[in-house]
Formats: structure tokens, C-alpha cells, sequence
């Protein structure tokens, strides 16, 4: 089915490309832009798809893990060893995506004009960034209100209360719990419906494009795709680079053994696909198996590198697109804002679309442009789902060293 529906993906890249190449040679400039604005109709359809399900789907996600997590506190020692490893590895990837889309730019060559019901003034209100406005607009005045407007920082205060209270509670309200876990299961299965019309939004999104924009916008795809995959490169480097450190030399043999685990994550565009066998691979390495099978399920939640980074790369290409400039407060906000937002999404089909339509929709940055890295979203996919198999792997490495539960390896089975 994931192969399947790779090919679905990739077929409907090359017809959007087809179809809107030969619609912007042989249409005229207005015929052509009526021809995107029919094919708008799929992609406006989609994006509420998306919209629809961000408000129900961040505030399960977030309360089922909260209230999941005594098992972490319960670990005592470790677990806030693991907690700390993850939200520094969660900044320092957020950060790198930030640093390299703005040395880069890739999307500052293309120039899109802000929707009519935008302006370049009003894209992103200054005034809503004031530290008495931007602390009180925290907490909603109603969690429906919240939700009805997916303003998805008031979400999230309340999901934290929430999930902490359930957690405090001595018996956990089992019936509560289990409703959230419930929700959170079916938002998933909702989302992954929505995701199953991606092939027809993304023909539409790029038959639109580049009716409108010519084949020059495969320029500015090639200087995204390109842009993303060095920074995942730097992330690699200086993940491997802090195991050895910290890990020792050891660690190079570690890289090696989940090369294949992480292979699979890539071809299949699924981190959680190549889980079993990362699990698998970490204790032949030494990982003992009380750490491995702590952190690496936690890591799924809580320590997607690749998904993080791909947020800030994503949601600042799409504002350079458009030309909106985020001051360096409101870029430090989003920063919190992915990192909060990102945890609990383990799972998600496509979950990165829908951080970043919460991320797009909280500063009021045009709706449209995620459309763009629909596009080629599966090809980025298949990078953030390898580099979060090699950042947990990592973070298992690490704790166990910090606790010395690294074991001898175990050997391979003798082949007859």
C-alpha cells in the first residue's frame, strides 16, 4: 500500500507538471489563470480537510501523552535525562532549519503575491507580538472559542492543563483517558483519510502553479529540496559528531548498524515502519534493553529531528515566498511554538503538514503556500523519516552511556 501510494504521489507530480506546462503555453494569461482557479477548488477542499482536523487531533495527541507519562517519571533518573537529551536535540534542530533557510533563501527568487485577503502589512500583525498581549492571549477565554478559531497556542495551555491533571489524578480517571485515547485513534484514522486525497491535491496544486508561474518554479522546488537535504546533512554531522563525543568511537559502529533500519525508513517515507528492527539493532550494539525500550518509544513522541527541522525550513520558505519578514521575537516564538506543537504527532500521517497549517494559521501567513511543499513533500518525507531513525538511535546511545547500561554486543547468530 505505501509503495502503491508513493506512485500515486510521484504520477501526480509529473501530471501536474505536464498538465500545467501545457496549459501555460497554450492558454492565454487569462484563460490560464481561470484554469488555476478552477483547479483551486481541489486544493481549497483540502486545505479545510486540514484545517478541520488540527484542533481535535493537537488536543488528544497532547493529553494522551501527558497523562501517559508517570512511566517516565516513574523511571525517575532516566527519564529526566532522556527528557533533557530530547528538548536540546529538539532546539538545536529547530534552530539549524532556521539558520539554513535563511542563508539560503531558497524561496526568495519566486516572489508570489500575497492573497487579496492579505496584504504585505497585514500578513503578520506586529501588535499581536507585545509580551502583554502575546502572555495573555495564551490562555483562552473558551477552549471552544480556541478550537473554533484553531488558535492553537490556547490548544495547547489547555491540553497541558488538561493532561497533567489526568496524570495527577490518583487512578488516572481510567474513563477519561481511555475517551482521549479514543479521540486521539480516530483523529488519526480521520487523518489519514484526508491524507489519502494528497495525490489529487497535489496534481491541482502544481498544475495551478505552474500554469500561473511557468516550468521556472522547478528552480525553486530543486533550491528547496536541495536546501533541506544540506541541512539534514548538517544535522547528521553534528548528531554523530556529539555520540562520538560523548559515546566514543563505538559510536561509528552504532551508525553502521542502523543503517539499514534508517534505509527503510526512507523508502517507505516512515519512521514507525522501521522501529522494530532500530529496537532491534540498538541492543545488538549494547544498548541494554530496560533503556532501548524506554527511550526509543518515547523518542517517536518526543524526538523527531527530521520533522522539527523541516517545520522551520517549511514554514520560513513559505513566508520568503511571499515576502513576509518575521522579526526575530516572532521567529523565537515559532520556535516554541514547533517544538510544543511537534510532541505527541508520532504516527501522523504526513504530520508535518498539518504542525505547519497550525503554525501558517497562528501567524496569519498565507494558507496557499502550503500548497507548495505539498508538492514535494513525499520526497522531503522520506530524509525527515531517516534522520528521526538516527536521532533516537542516537539518544538511546547516549543515555545508556550516561547510565551505564551499555553491554557487550551480542554476537551474530553462526550460520549454517
Amino acid at each position: 500500500m505505501n509503495r502503491l501510494f508513493t506512485y500515486l504521489l510521484i504520477a501526480a507530480m509529473v501530471l501536474g507538471i505536464g498538465v500545467g506546462w501545457a496549459a501555460n503555453q497554450g492558454l492565454t494569461p487569462e484563460q490560464g489563470k481561470a484554469f488555476a482557479e478552477t483547479l483551486s477548488i481541489i486544493t481549497d477542499v483540502f486545505l479545510r480537510l486540514i484545517k478541520m482536523i488540527i484542533a481535535p487531533l493537537v488536543f488528544a495527541t497532547l493529553v494522551a501523552g501527558i497523562a501517559h507519562m508517570e512511566d517516565a517519571a516513574a523511571v525517575g533518573r532516566v527519564g529526566i535525562k532522556t527528557m533533557g537529551w530530547f528538548i536540546t536535540a529538539s532546539i538545536v534542530s529547530l534552530s539549524i532549519g532556521l539558520l539554513m533557510v535563511h542563508l539560503l533563501r531558497p524561496g526568495a527568487d519566486l516572489s508570489l503575491t500575497l492573497p487579496d485577503a492579505q496584504t504585505a502589512g497585514a500578513a503578520v500583525d506586529a501588535s499581536k507580538f507585545t509580551l502583554k498581549d502575546f502572555i495573555t492571549h495564551l490562555v483562552p477565554r473558551s477552549i471552544v472559542e480556541a478550537m473554533a478559531n484553531n488558535e492553537i497556542l490556547q490548544i495547547v495551555v489547555f491540553s497541558i492543563f488538561v493532561g497533567t491533571a489526568v496524570a495527577a489524578i490518583d487512578d488516572k480517571a481510567p474513563a477519561v483517558l481511555a475517551l482521549v485515547d479514543q479521540i486521539a485513534s480516530i483523529m488519526l484514522k480521520v487523518t489519514g483519510y484526508v491524507m489519502k486525497l494528497a495525490p489529487f491535491a497535489i496534481f491541482a496544486a502544481l498544475a495551478s502553479t505552474v500554469t500561473t508561474q511557468g516550468l521556472e518554479i522547478l528552480g525553486t522546488y530543486a533550491k528547496f529540496v536541495g536546501g533541506f537535504y544540506l541541512s539534514l546533512a548538517l544535522l547528521w554531522g553534528l548528531l554523530i559528531g556529539v555520540s562520538v563525543l560523548i559515546v566514543g568511537p563505538r559510536a561509528l559502529k552504532l551508525i553502521a548498524a542502523i543503517r539499514q533500519p534508517a534505509l527503510l525508513a526512507f523508502s517507505t517515507a516512515s519512521s514507525e515502519a522501521a522501529y522494530p528492527r532500530t529496537l532491534e539493532e540498538l541492543q545488538k550494539w549494547g544498548v541494554s534493553r530496560r533503556v532501548a525500550s524506554f527511550v526509543l518509544p518515547l523518542g517517536y513522541s518526543f524526538n523527531l529531528d527530521g520533522s522539527m527541522m523541516y517545520c522551520t525550513f517549511a514554514t520560513l520558505f513559505i513566508a520568503q515566498v511571499y515576502g513576509v519578514e518575521l522579526s526575530v521575537g516572532q521567529q523565537i516564538t515559532m520556535l516554541l511554538l514547533l517544538m510544543i506543537t511537534s510532541k505527541g504527532m508520532a504516527g501522523v500521517p504526513r504530520a508535518s503538514l498539518v504542525v505547519i497549517a497550525a503554525t501558517l494559521s497562528y501567524f496569519n501567513l498565507p494558507e496557499a503556500g502550503l500548497l507548495l511543499i505539498l508538492a514535494v513533500d513525499h520526497l522531503l518525507d522520506m530524509g525527515r523519516s531517516a534522520t528521526n531513525v538516527v536521532g533516537n538511535s542516537v539518544a538511546a546511545a547516549v543515555v545508556a552511556k550516561w547510565e551505564d547500561q551499555i553491554e557487550e554486543p551480542v554476537p551474530e547468530p553462526q550460520r549454517s
